[in-house]
Order: C-alpha cells, then sequence, then structure tokens
C-alpha cells in the first residue's frame, strides 16, 4: 500500500518562493522538484547492482535537471538552448520519457520491490512543503504531471511576442500557436493519461493524502485549462483569416467557455493555499471570463444579423454582456497579476488584442441604435442563452509506455542463483 510523509511547509524546506514570475501568457501551477534518493539503501538487496545504478542515474539526471529548469519556467524566459540544438526542456522531457518504462518494471514487479522506495518531491501548491510516498505509482504520476508542466512552459515561451523588423508592434506567429496548440493536446493527454491509468493504481486511503498538485480535481483543472488556451488559439486564427465566418468563431468561444467552466468548477473545490494556489484560482477566472465576453460578443454579431426587434434586442443585450464581462476580465487580471508571486502580461495580442478593440465599439454603437428604433422599455437586460455546442478539442491519446522488466527478470535470475 505504500506509506507516506509530508513536511508541512513552515519547516524551512528547498520550495523557492520567487517575489516575481515575470510575464505570463500560459501559467504554471504545480512546477513540482524530486528530491535525491538512495536506490541502493532501498532495494540494494532486491536487485543487481548495474540495475541499480542504472535506475539512480536516472533519476538523478532528472533531480539535476528540473532543479535548473524550475527558475526558466517560474520566470518565463525563453527557452535555453543546450548545445545539441534542443532545449533544457525538451531535453528533461526526454529524460522522463526515458524514466518512465524503467518505473513501470518496478510497478509490475510485485509489492516486493513496488513499495519500497520513498518517493519524494517539493511541492507547490500544496500546504506541505514536500511529500514521499513508499508507492511507484506516486512517482509515475508526479512524473506525468511535471512532463504536462514542462509542455506549459514551452507553450509559454512560445507564445510570448516578439518583436520584428518591420515596424509592427510585438506579435506571435501562426507557426508558433499552431505549434503551441499541439502543445496543449499533449499536455492535456500526459493529464488525462494521469487521471485514467494511474490514480487508480492508487488505493483510496494513499490518493486522499497526495498533495493538492496531484489531486484529481488540480490534473482536470489544468488538462481543461490547456484544451481552453488551444481553442483560444484557434479562435485568434480564426480572427485573422477572411476565410473563417462568424458561426465558426462563435462555435469555438462557447466551446472555450465550457472548458473555462469545467477548469473552474473542478479548482474551485480544491483546498487550494495562498500564492501559488490562489493565482492559479484567479488565472482561470480570468481566462473564463475572457471567453464569456469572446461569446458574448461573437453571439451579438449573429443575432444583429436577424431582421426582427427581438433579434435586434437580443443582439444588444449580448453586446452589453460581453463588455460587461470584459471589463470583469481585466479586474481579474489585474487581481491575477497583483497576487504573490507576482506577474505582468507581454503586450496584447491575438484575440484578446481584436476583441479589446471591438467589444466596446459595438456594445456603445448597438445600444445606441436600439434606443433609437426602438422604445426603452422594450430593451432587453437579460443576456440571451449561449449556444451550446459539442467541445471538440480533446487530449492527445497518451498512453504509459511498455514496462522495461529487466528488473524482474534480473530479480528471478538473482533468487535462483542463490
Amino acid at each position: 500500500m505504500g506509506c507516506f510523509v509530508s513536511t508541512p511547509s513552515d519547516t524551512g524546506g528547498q520550495r523557492r518562493r520567487p517575489g516575481s514570475i515575470g510575464e505570463v501568457v500560459v501559467y504554471i501551477p504545480g512546477f513540482r522538484i524530486p528530491k535525491s534518493i538512495d536506490f541502493t539503501q532501498s532495494i540494494g538487496e532486491s536487485l543487481p547492482k548495474n540495475l541499480i545504478d542504472r535506475i539512480s542515474a536516472l533519476r538523478t539526471r532528472i533531480v539535476v535537471m528540473a532543479a535548473q529548469e524550475s527558475p526558466i519556467a517560474s520566470k518565463s524566459r525563453r527557452r535555453t538552448a543546450t548545445r545539441h540544438g534542443g532545449s533544457s526542456s525538451d531535453d528533461l522531457l526526454q529524460a522522463l520519457e526515458e524514466y518512465l518504462p524503467v518505473l513501470l518494471g518496478l510497478a509490475e514487479d510485485g509489492r516486493q520491490l513496488r513499495d519500497k522506495v520513498n518517493f519524494v518531491w517539493l511541492n507547490q501548491e500544496d500546504a506541505a512543503e514536500e511529500t514521499g510516498m513508499t508507492n511507484v505509482w506516486y512517482e509515475v504520476l508526479s512524473v506525468l504531471h511535471l512532463m504536462a508542466m514542462l509542455c506549459l512552459s514551452q507553450a509559454n515561451s512560445l507564445l510570448m511576442p516578439k518583436s520584428y523588423s518591420d515596424g509592427y508592434q510585438p506579435r506571435v506567429s501562426e507557426e508558433s500557436r499552431r505549434n503551441s496548440v499541439e502543445i496543449f493536446l499533449k499536455a492535456s493527454g500526459f493529464l488525462d493519461c494521469a487521471i485514467r491509468q494511474v490514480l487508480p493504481q492508487i488505493g483510496n486511503d494513499l490518493r486522499r493524502e497526495l498533495p493538492v498538485d496531484l489531486a484529481e480535481g488540480n490534473l482536470r483543472a489544468i488538462s481543461l485549462q490547456a484544451l481552453g488556451q488551444a481553442v483560444d488559439l484557434q479562435l485568434g486564427m480564426a480572427i485573422d483569416s477572411p476565410k473563417a465566418t462568424l458561426a465558426v468563431k462563435r462555435r469555438l468561444a462557447c466551446e472555450m467557455v465550457k472548458y473555462w467552466q469545467q477548469a473552474q468548477d473542478n479548482i474551485a473545490v480544491l483546498p487550494l493555499q495562498d500564492g501559488w494556489g490562489k493565482k492559479h484560482q484567479l488565472f482561470v477566472k480570468w481566462k473564463f471570463l475572457e471567453s464569456k465576453a469572446a461569446a458574448y460578443y461573437f453571439h451579438g454579431l449573429i443575432l444583429d444579423e436577424g431582421n426582427t426587434e427581438k433579434s435586434h434586442r437580443a443582439a444588444a443585450a449580448a453586446l452589453h454582456a460581453s463588455e460587461e464581462f470584459l471589463r470583469e476580465s481585466k479586474k481579474a487580471s489585474d487581481a491575477f497579476h497583483a497576487t504573490s508571486p507576482t506577474s505582468r502580461s507581454p503586450v496584447l495580442w491575438g484575440s484578446m488584442k481584436y476583441l479589446s478593440e471591438k467589444i466596446p465599439k459595438e456594445a456603445s454603437s448597438k445600444v445606441r441604435i436600439n434606443r433609437d428604433l426602438y422604445s426603452q422599455e422594450s430593451v432587453i437586460d437579460t443576456a440571451p442563452v449561449l449556444p451550446d455546442f459539442p467541445l471538440a478539442l480533446k487530449p492527445d491519446d497518451y498512453q504509459l509506455p511498455k514496462a522495461d522488466l529487466s528488473s524482474k527478470r534480473e530479480n528471478k535470475q538473482q533468487q535462483e542463483n542463490l
């Protein structure tokens, strides 16, 4: 079953608490860092030395790289190129993918090895400074979570506006936006796999002791956050495309509302602490309000295409609601950035740049026209219900790799030789 140890945050642990994390497009809510462990002490008598050395080397590499990567993820720096032309986050992702099969080999080796090693990770959102569990599935869950956080970090770097020599404002290229959509789906896929394939392997008693960073509701909220931001990028590209119809833009905006609504529902019940946890809640609230502003804006434009007084009044109500949600989203954005660790938004771009300019103009114009055409009593104050569209974007279908059973084979061989 495994046991656990949680270290309270007031014991002087090593958790980083930066005062500022710089510019944020994609919030990275839980960059957890593994702590070094001694495999020889835990399973040295159960496995040959060459296998102990192998798993120790794999995990030690991850410990070192994660400690180096975390400040990069937290401070929103550009991705650091390695001497091989990739990035440090790419290298860490590869190291984690190489580590997973070996871990799964321990998981399939029965309780003899599965519950012997105490895996310890530093938390970010939980009240406890760190959490250690003698359960290999906790380690698998932590690895998948870190892989998802690295994807969010990569997307944040790609989506930072860049300056070009053409004299226009800094912007994000279409290639970066398309690549980021794929990265968001990948992150969501890692978390979906964690929920479907890993959490069921952890007993209910231990699941209740997981840090809030790894709670099922948090995993679902982050997965939905990734999907919501992917749809936002699709909406921005649709706005830029002369071929995209209003109906397409409205559908994307309405789908985005549903993703963020579900993310908000999942995160609302979590016992998140001030700081990282509070900031996470505010980020989801901010993006939910932005999505509502977008959805009501495009819904209002489509309603205004009708030829009846009722449709025109409903359009004005929708556009007025859009303006209200935009105003509330700006307040939520300010609250998010002001919450410690503080942050700031880069120059406005994408769908929100367009909507921030269009919504106030359209809302005031439609309300004025309606007041001129119709009596004050006939103006609709209540916003119309948004259309309900099925969600199109799904997480990548990530499956756990095949277990490396060399530990099981060599353990069996070692026992036969005794």
